[in-house]
């Protein structure tokens, strides 16, 4: 083999080598760029997820304290609502919820002016008193607010439906279950109408004791709260009922009754208190006060002798139990128990007022009139 071969076979070797080397370094390289573009595409991809996701917050979560002190998950939307406690069906209306309520204790039967007044409780479930868990689990619940008392509270919540307890006695615990149910509902409006609604009764609430305040105690009357007559049951010390008698200048008869709210008692304690004045609720209507009023054992009362027994108003709900009318009930109980301290109360008007801020409803004065004397509305 001459030398000039030779350096033509070296030279060959010699570009093969560098030609194999660039074709491996043109692998390496195209194989590393597709492999950090594929990550990069699916960051890209992550992001823009993110992002939507942020955007919708349909599946995004907040932790809120319930009256129970329990820290519960809730949706950051909550769109769909179900409701164990017949009053804070009320509370949801006037905080602006109505249309978002899924189950309701109330029924076009027994509430007849919440549903004129708030036509989209027509779109919810009516639940009964022992309603069926799976009943209510049926309505898809975003959220779920239940009394403390509610047996249900465990089994719904194991099922992974959000539970928040709802409970108050008296006006303090009243203003921040509102408060609190605004914030579960998580939007302007309802913390808007929590915060206007606690600053009227705060503002009625101080007007009234202003006035009631001047009376001694051993001087104000007897207030009996009589919830049915058979059983013949009354509402006893220690819850609101005490707090509205109190606050329009009265002493609750049955403070002394222990379990708070209808209790069961005797005619001969009824006769042993003689109230001053009676209130009829809940269960006693028109035809109980007739009945009281004609019978020989009730005419030995005081208030039946004097014609001091009254019909407690009911609207969209009991004004005298857990509700939002609590703040009408105070000026109501204030101008009938003490008639000559209150004569500036306008009841009328401040009802009017009432449902139109609240309820976004424009009573008539018939409207307003049967309201006050607990009528239920003609069919």
């Amino acid at each position: 083999m001459n030398n000039r071969t030779i350096v033509i076979l070296f030279v060959s070797m010699l570009s093969v080598l560098f030609l194999s080397g660039c074709i491996e370094e043109n692998l390496n390289s195209t194989t590393h760029d597709n492999t950090a573009n594929i990550p990069t595409s699916n960051n890209n991809n992550v992001e823009n997820t993110t992002n939507v996701f942020s955007n919708d917050k349909s599946g995004e979560t907040r932790v809120v304290t319930d009256s129970a002190g329990r820290q519960v998950q809730v949706p950051l939307k909550v769109k769909r609502v179900a409701d164990t406690w017949m009053g804070h069906n009320e509370v949801l209306a006037m905080l602006g919820a109505d249309d978002r309520i899924v189950a309701t204790m109330f029924s076009p039967k027994t509430r007849p002016w919440a549903y004129k007044v708030c036509p989209a409780y027509y779109n919810a479930v009516t639940l009964s008193p022992t309603y069926d868990v799976e009943a209510l689990l049926a309505t898809k619940p975003d959220v779920v607010f239940m009394p403390s008392r509610d047996k249900n509270i465990e089994k719904v919540s194991n099922l992974g439906v959000p539970v928040v307890e709802v409970n108050f006695t008296d006006f303090a615990s009243m203003k921040k279950c509102f408060s609190d149910t605004a914030n579960v509902l998580g939007d302007e409006e309802a913390l808007e109408r929590s915060q206007k609604y606690n600053a009227y009764l705060d503002s009625k609430l101080e007007s009234v004791r202003n006035i009631s305040s001047k009376t001694p105690y051993e001087e104000r009357p007897k207030v009996l709260h009589l919830v049915s007559l058979s059983p013949l049951c009354v509402d006893g010390g220690g819850n609101i009922i005490s707090d509205w008698i109190e606050a329009a200048g009265g002493v609750n008869a049955a403070e002394e009754v222990k379990g708070g709210i209808m209790q069961e008692v005797s005619m001969e304690q009824i006769l042993k208190w003689n109230p001053d004045v009676i209130i009829l609720s809940v269960n006693a209507k028109s035809e109980e006060k007739e009945q009281i009023m004609n019978s020989e054992s009730w005419k030995k009362v005081k208030a039946v002798k004097n014609n001091r027994v009254y019909l407690n108003p009911e609207g969209a709900f009991i004004w005298s139990r857990a509700g939002a009318e609590e703040a009408l009930q105070i000026q109501w109980a204030a101008k009938t128990i003490n008639p000559d301290m209150f004569q500036s109360i306008d009841i009328n008007n401040e009802t009017k007022w009432f449902y139109k801020t609240f309820f976004d409803y424009e009573l008539t004065d018939e409207d307003v009139q049967k309201i006050l004397n607990s009528q239920m509305m003609p069919d």
